[in-house]
């Protein structure tokens, strides 16, 4: 079996796992905190709530927001352009509930794992931050938008660009006259 066929069976495999767990209930969850995440407005939203939290520190919530958009020229534009993987499911047979929005560009990486994953790292890191990033990313794959290894790829790639990006960003907010 080579990689590619490996690939397809945990692909296939986890989107299996997923098939157990979807439901209504979970549907109303996991579609709007994916749609939540969309531009990475989860992400910038929270970085300006920290900034008003953390003696108003609207400068490093621009950096922040800056290092997201170079996250996302990165993911979107160059990679995505490389590898032009299909997503999991035909559009014709994919429902958009619960405001989803139909993504335009190819499915590996995952953009949503990718910024998820950067912005939990130029948080900081640690379980909070990682768990939130764990749980926008895998609304991906229970909404069939992305394969599980596009998740994957997109939280190693999401991790390793914040590691870049968090001396641009600058550390942890700090306190005006501090």
């Amino acid at each position: 079996m080579n990689l590619g066929d490996r690939v397809a069976a945990f692909d296939a495999a986890v989107d299996r796992g997923f098939d157990r767990i979807r439901s209504p209930a979970v549907d109303r969850i996991a579609y709007r905190l994916s749609s939540a995440a969309d531009h990475s407005l989860l992400w910038h939203s929270i970085g300006a709530a920290r900034a008003l939290f953390h003696g108003r520190d609207f400068e490093h919530a621009a950096r922040f927001s800056l290092a997201l958009g170079a996250e996302s020229a990165i993911t979107n534009g160059l990679l995505k352009s490389v590898f032009r993987r299909v997503r999991p499911v035909e559009y014709s047979e994919l429902e958009f509930p619960h405001g989803l929005r139909r993504p335009i560009t190819s499915s590996f990486p995952s953009g949503h794992a990718t910024a998820a994953f950067c912005a939990a790292t130029m948080f900081g890191g640690g379980p909070l931050w990682y768990g939130a990033a764990a749980t926008v990313a895998a609304t991906r794959v229970y909404v069939r938008l992305h394969h599980a290894s596009d998740v994957l790829a997109g939280a190693a790639i999401g991790v390793a660009l914040g590691l870049a990006l968090r001396p641009v960003v600058g550390g942890a907010f700090v306190r005006r006259g501090e």
